[in-house]
């Protein structure tokens, strides 16, 4: 078959990658010659038809509107040079694999063969050495290589198929040299006892060789990574030089005595050390809340969670992971599989993993290129690599990040630190756990197999030298984010986990753990495990460490039902084992059993390892006398752990899932950092205020002169964070990182360890909070440099989302407190003093008197006051003076405090805030404005926030609409498609909103692994299209936001010609709507449906959007202006009206001729635009996030039918983003509530409507808070009786629902029945909102006497007390625009919200009933 090759570049006014390329190899490698660099994407494809392949060109390839394509490499001039840039085979490759995947949802038929690759061509006055270097920059041996540029003649590739394993012949027999020359050979991480281990088991139990699978698949099972085997060392001998670490060691000791009176199998092991805290906190009593299983997954408490009013038993789950050696070595798939490994810790707890936190260290990364060592990678390419990975991941599988921060010190160059740390939550009901029985099965679900990952864990268990980089490729996974979301789409299923009965998740060592671990006896089918392609052998299905697999066990009756769920969920699940009896693993392929253990030998974790340790006593240097002086706040300030890293935070999305209590930064111009992550539960149906907030310590610099004040401190610091935005540090759980050097059998060396752990033991039971989970990484080590002494505390506590105070200064004239405990002589705190700060701090918060707080960290004072400050641009005067050391050194546990304005206090005030936005003291006036320049410009390098805007200011628009057009949707509930496609992440999000706003939300999962499913997928959307009355595109990253463009995913399958049609009917002949975000706008634009409103091709010049102008994702909470209400969607909007939202793309840059953008301009159809913190359209980065041309944020249809915006109006909710000021509901600005008035607006039934004031009415201050209006068929209406009302009641000739629908007792008695009120004629003027007619006598037309005094007076007091305004209130609009204003809006305070239908002639109109404790008519 024929191979296609197509060439893709950006035009060159859209070719943001290689603009943002040139200028990082200026910046990094320093050629000034190098004028001028391109990116040519470039796709071979095979098996699909030249008709199909031409389909795809300006669909799937490329996209008329930015990208031209060529059938063949452009020519190269003389100054130009060109090379081109491939994966290494067996590597996955995203861009490859979506493209596959996009044609055959374009083609309905059989994913072809794709192969890509990036062609390069530099221009300048280059030397061969220049150009050398400009490759090695651009190619990372592990992953990738330079690609030939001659065409392929077929893309199969001829894989040899092996079908045995070999025997290692005279093991048992071997000498002690050959044993240590086979661990040379192999590369084994096992050490010679190890080996002399395996020897005597094969040799007197199993009495045979082993075969290689063996060999490889126990040293992966006994690695340091997986078993922890430095940490599982027995400590024979403890010399310690301070008498206050000795007097820790001696309390250790002493524990245990206690705790193990009676046992000779605890010996001393830093392990125990490091699990004994909360051992003897439980022992103690306080540990209740924790969770305990055979099954370890994740740190597990159990949690009361509010729903509702209603208390449920939850179970929260955290976890912390790295991937140091992964991402030192390929730093974007090494940290995007660090997230996508500490995901699938709780998830596989069955926890919904809804928030996560990244702390990372490195080396200096402003450091030039030409200064990295020999054998590494530069520490920019490393930094910004690992970002985009780690960001790309999350991204796409839908998780919030909340905090990320990166630590510099020197030792990191030795190997980097890179720790994700997340958080999950699932109610305890759907949680199973059970121990597998014999005949259970093990079902392999996700991913496929290939030969990435073999031997990570093992390569992360060793240390490195200068020729890592060369051989450690076959050690890097690839994460595949759009496979592990449909994991976690499958686990939230509780039908799903009620057959769970164990679970593992494929990470280190892959088949051999993951299923491995999960019963004492295991038959394993290799043969069945999947596979990404050919030519895999028995071993590397057992080691591999591809990734998004998960092994599951479940009973063999649940098999049929288990499969069919994972089918819905556009998932592959193969059974590959079994659950025996006997405790044997086996492991069986191609008719041989190529593994056959005892679980007594694999659980033995090798030979038994001894140590002596020794601690020296720690040597602080002196104290500094540096002044305090101006200088010094700039020196501080520009500090590179104290710099701003938003260039680096804002590429993760903070506000996916709508529960993020705290942005990364606060203030109305979002500069100051949170201290602490901070997100509500992720309950699935209902409200809650219950939050989880997690807090992170630890300074490299402290610990490299003492692990023990290191450690200590870490975990005050860790709590303190908790502490300052609004925990309590009774309730709360701690799980540790560890990260040293390589112990290399030095004493010494291991006492950096141990006396790490004994400062933290020391801190967990002064404070009473235990570590009950963590991690240990011992391979910090490359040639002679070591890692700093690592220990990171992360601290987790739930609190109420009310209860949250983040750290910005609030207001002007606040007084500020500094409120800080008492340390010794041995610079360790006084916990008796420490606790009495921490309650003094969690009783002022409770009782409502903090403003703001900060808890003091690595930059003392000033860092807290300066930090504060940037938030609202609030100034700082002192009225205090403090020394130099409370200024610029970190005092853990100490606090500033914002107090609220009245509150006294005899906490030591150090001054207050003002307006003037400077730092003033006795000594100096400093301007913020000038420390704010040198915080944001340090990184300003690596990590930009900045690009050039065009000098011209955008146009700002308004349309006010006289008339809309008639969504004719008739039903109670109407229905929203919600299409769930490969990637696609905020289904939920948005299923939530619509449901709150009384619509019934249709989510269906697109499945695509066949050419049956892709058949199935279309049949069964276009006939959920003809049923419903609006579809919805949510965000994600349909497919990766791969090949090289968003929305691509949904635009191939929506182009299908039924498709087509059934969209072109609902907005045609049946009325219906569309909108699409972020993604969903995406994919709208290159559909056509927005601005034309059908379904059309692209031109080279149509409207669209492409890629952010600063080469990178953008998260963050932006204001939009509402430029038009010409749209149903937005009927409950004032043109004018401000909002603010969150917005979270890489892609969401509008771009369109001066020409079109006129066009919809004067049509109405501009929705919305990005405006400045005065109100003004802008092309300010800050504020207009990807510089969109005439800051356009949103586009609708001619009509206004399908509206596409790129801010995610569904991310909203009570407490949702509280330290970011605004108006955060697509509202009108209105008087009557904080968001405008909800109008449903319209014909129900028949043309002549009355309109029914609907309200709380628990008090007249209910009016505040939302009014609704909806239309009654006046003809059905006009025959209601009063003597009928009191039976159930009629309207025509049919029946009235009236459940739960009463007066409220405060304005009229409880003498009244419940019933509905009905007014015959309009009341309110569309335009003035004032009573057009009398009311009192409606009253008595449709009640009589009995009820009409009671009546007059409700009706006189609604008419007299209400203040309508800043939204239009029409009788003869439609029913939808109250459906869709309420879907923007509903979310703001939590409102509950649902319909009731009436059934008035004919048809159902909508009927508000929002609060159940209240009359609602």
């Amino acid at each position: 078959m024929s191979v296609y090759r197509i060439y893709v570049e950006k035009k060159p006014e859209f070719a943001v990658e290689a603009n943002s390329l040139i200028s990082g190899i200026k910046s990094a490698l320093g050629l000034e010659n190098l004028t001028g660099l391109r990116v040519i994407n470039r796709y071979d494809a095979e098996g699909l038809s030249r008709e199909d392949f031409d389909l795809a060109a300006p669909v799937v390839f490329s996209e008329p509107a930015v990208d031209v394509t060529y059938d063949h490499l452009p020519a190269v001039k003389a100054d130009e040079f060109v090379f081109a840039v491939e994966y290494l085979p067996g590597q996955f490759d995203q861009r490859a694999d979506s493209c596959a995947q996009c044609i055959s949802l374009l083609t309905g038929g059989k994913r072809p063969t794709i192969k890509s690759a990036r062609i390069y061509i530099v221009s300048g006055k280059l030397t061969e050495a220049e150009l050398d270097q400009i490759k090695h920059y651009m190619i990372n041996p592990v992953e990738s290589r330079e690609a030939s540029l001659d065409c392929f003649d077929t893309l199969d590739i001829k894989y040899t198929i092996p079908t045995t394993v070999k025997t290692v012949e005279g093991f048992i027999y071997s000498t002690d040299d050959d044993l240590r020359f086979m661990l040379t050979d192999l590369g084994l991480a096992m050490d010679f006892d190890d080996i002399k281990f395996c020897q005597d088991y094969f040799k007197n139990v199993e009495k045979r060789n082993p075969t290689i699978t063996e060999i490889r698949m126990i040293d992966t099972y006994w690695s340091d990574h997986c078993r922890h085997t430095t940490f599982s060392t027995i400590v024979d001998n403890v010399s310690i030089d301070s008498d206050y670490i000795a007097a820790t060691f001696a309390d250790y000791i002493n524990t245990r005595k206690d705790l193990y009176a009676g046992r000779t199998d605890k010996p001393v092991t830093l392990m125990d050390l490091a699990c004994i805290g909360a051992k003897q906190l439980k022992k103690a009593g306080l540990l209740k809340d924790l969770d305990e299983s055979e099954e370890i997954n994740a740190c597990s408490v159990k949690i009361t969670v509010d729903v509702d009013g209603k208390p449920e038993d939850w179970l929260l789950m955290f976890k912390n992971e790295t991937h140091n050696h992964p991402t030192e070595i390929e730093p974007f798939g090494g940290a995007a599989t660090c997230l996508g490994g500490a995901i699938r810790d709780p998830l596989s707890g069955r926890s919904y993993v809804y928030q996560a936190m990244r702390v990372t260290g490195a080396g200096n990364p402003l450091v030039p290129v030409e200064d990295t060592i020999t054998g590494k990678l530069p520490q920019r390419k490393i930094v910004v690599g690992a970002a985009n990975g780690y960001s790309s991941y999350g991204n796409q599988i839908g998780l919030a990040t909340g905090h990320v921060h990166e630590i510099y010190h020197p030792g990191y160059v030795a190997k980097r630190m890179e720790i994700g740390a997340v958080v999950g939550a699932a109610p305890a009901e759907n949680v199973r756990r059970e121990r597998p029985e014999p005949e259970d099965i093990v079902i392999l679900l996700g991913g496929r197999t290939g030969r990435d990952g073999c031997g990570g864990a093992t390569g992360s268990s060793k240390s490195h030298n200068l020729h890592s980089l060369e051989n450690c490729g076959a050690e890097v996974q690839k994460g595949n984010a759009p496979e592990e979301r449909k994991l976690q789409r499958l686990f939230r299923n509780p039908e799903v986990t009620s057959m769970i009965k164990r679970c593992n998740d494929f990470g280190a060592g892959g088949v051999s753990v993951a299923i491995g671990e999960l019963a004492d006896g295991l038959s394993i089918n290799l043969d069945a495990v999947t596979k990404k392609y050919d030519g895999l052998d028995g071993t590397e299905l057992a080691i591999s460490e591809s990734q998004e697999r998960m092994a599951v066990v479940i009973a063999k009756s649940d098999l049929e039902k288990f499969m069919a769920e994972a089918a819905k969920e556009n998932l592959e699940a193969t059974m590959v084992a079994r659950v025996t009896a006997e405790p044997r693993l086996k492991m069986n392929w191609c008719g041989n059993t190529i593994v056959d253990l005892t679980r007594e030998f694999l659980n033995s974790n090798g030979a038994e390892k001894h140590t002596d340790i020794s601690i020296p006593a720690p040597v602080f240097a002196a104290e500094s006398n540096d002044a305090d002086t101006a200088d010094r706040w700039e020196s501080m300030i520009s500090n590179l752990n104290i710099c701003s890293q938003k260039g680096l935070i804002e590429r993760f999305d903070s506000t996916i899932g709508a529960n993020t209590v705290l942005m990364p930064f606060g203030g109305k111009y979002q500069n100051t950092p949170t201290q602490a992550m901070a997100a509500k539960l992720p309950v699935l149906h209902g409200n809650t205020k219950t939050t989880s907030i997690m807090g992170w310590g630890y300074d490299p610099y402290l610990s490299s002169v003492s692990p023990y004040h290191g450690a200590m401190s870490a975990v005050v610091e860790s709590i303190a964070k908790v502490i300052a935005t609004g925990g309590t540090y009774e309730k709360c759980w701690l799980t540790f990182q560890e990260y040293f050097e390589r112990t290399q059998n030095d004493p010494e060396r291991w006492g950096k360890p141990m006396s790490a752990l004994l400062g933290a033991y020391k801190a967990q039971i002064e404070l009473g909070c235990g570590s009950i989970g963590g991690k240990d990484s011992m391979s910090g080590t490359f040639e002679e440099i070591d890692v700093p002494p690592t220990l990171v505390s992360f601290a987790v506590s739930v609190t109420d989302a009310d209860k949250v105070v983040s750290q910005e200064f609030k207001k002007a004239g606040s007084k500020v407190i500094l409120i800080k405990p008492e340390y010794d002589d041995n610079k360790l705190v006084n916990f008796d003093s420490l606790k009495a700060v921490f309650e003094k701090v969690e009783k002022l918060i409770a009782e409502g008197k903090v403003l703001s707080c900060w808890a003091v960290s690595y930059g003392g004072v000033s860092e807290a006051v300066a930090k504060m400050a940037f938030g609202n641009k609030i100034g700082f005067k002192f009225t205090d003076k403090l020394t130099a050391e409370e200024l610029y050194r970190a005092c853990y546990g100490a606090f500033v405090i914002e107090l609220a304005e009245g509150v006294d206090t005899d906490e030591r005030v150090i001054g207050e805030t003002t307006e003037s936005y400077e730092i003033k003291s006795d000594n100096y006036t400093i301007s913020l404005d000038k420390l704010q320049t040198l915080w944001e410009g340090k990184l300003e390098p690596v990590y930009p926030v900045h690009v050039k805007e065009p000098a011209e200011k955008p146009e700002k628009y308004s349309y006010k609409a006289d008339k809309r057009v008639a969504p004719a949707i008739k039903v109670a509930k109407p229905k929203v498609l919600i299409p769930v496609f490969p990637g696609t992440n905020c289904e939920y999000d948005t299923a939530r909103a619509f449901e709150k706003a009384g619509a019934e939300a249709d989510i269906f999962v697109v499945r695509n692994l066949t050419e049956q499913a892709i058949k199935e997928s279309v049949d069964a959307i276009e006939k959920k299209i003809k049923e419903s009355q609006i579809v919805m595109l949510p965000g994600g990253f349909s497919g990766g936001d791969e090949p090289d463009g968003s929305g691509k995913f949904i635009v191939s399958f929506l182009r299908n010609p039924r498709l087509t049609d059934a969209i072109h009917d609902l907005l045609k002949n049946r009325d219906g709507l569309m909108l699409g975000i972020c993604n969903g706008f995406q994919a709208l634009i290159k559909l056509g449906l927005v601005p034309y409103g059908e379904i059309r091709d692209m031109r080279d010049d149509s409207p669209t959007l492409t890629f952010n102008t600063i080469a990178r994702h953008q998260s963050k909470m932006v204001n939009t202006r509402i430029a038009s209400n010409k749209s149903p969607w937005l009927a409950g909007c004032e043109v004018g009206d401000i909002h603010s939202v969150a917005i979270s793309h890489g892609e969401g840059r509008f771009v369109a001729t001066a020409e079109e953008i006129a066009q919809l301009a004067a049509n109405g159809q501009i929705a919305t635009q990005y405006v400045d913190f005065d109100g003004e359209p802008t092309f300010d980065i800050h504020c207009n996030p990807n510089t969109s041309f005439q800051a356009i944020e949103g586009i609708t249809s001619p009509d206004g039918r399908v509206l596409g915006k790129m801010g995610h109006s569904e991310r909203k909710g009570c407490c949702v983003s509280k330290n970011v000021p605004g108006e955060k509901d697509v509202q009108g600005n209105s008087q009557v509530c904080d968001g405008g008035i909800l109008s449903l607006t319209g014909t129900v039934g028949g043309n002549c409507g009355v309109a029914c004031f609907v309200s709380h009415l628990d008090c007249l201050k209910g009016l505040r808070y939302r009014t609704d209006l909806v239309q009654f068929d006046q003809d059905g209406i006009s025959a209601a009786k009063g003597d009928t009302f009191c039976q159930t009641l009629s309207i025509g000739y049919k029946q009235v629902v009236t459940d739960k629908l009463y007066f409220s007792a405060k304005l009229c008695g409880q003498l009244f029945p419940a019933f509905p009120v009905f007014f015959i004629q309009s009341i309110l003027d569309g335009d003035d909102r004032v009573f057009l007619y009398e009311c009192f006598p409606v009253s008595d037309q449709l009640f009589g006497s009995k009820y009409s005094a009671g009546f007059r007076q409700f009706v006189f007091t609604l008419g007299t007390c209400l203040p309508l305004g800043g939204s239009s209130i029409h009788r003869d609009l439609e029913v939808s625009a109250w459906l869709i204003a309420c879907f923007f809006h509903c979310l703001k305070n939590g409102l509950d919200g649902f319909f009731i239908g009436f059934q008035s002639r004919c048809k159902t109109a909508f009927i508000s009933n929002r609060c159940c404790q209240s009359a609602l008519f």
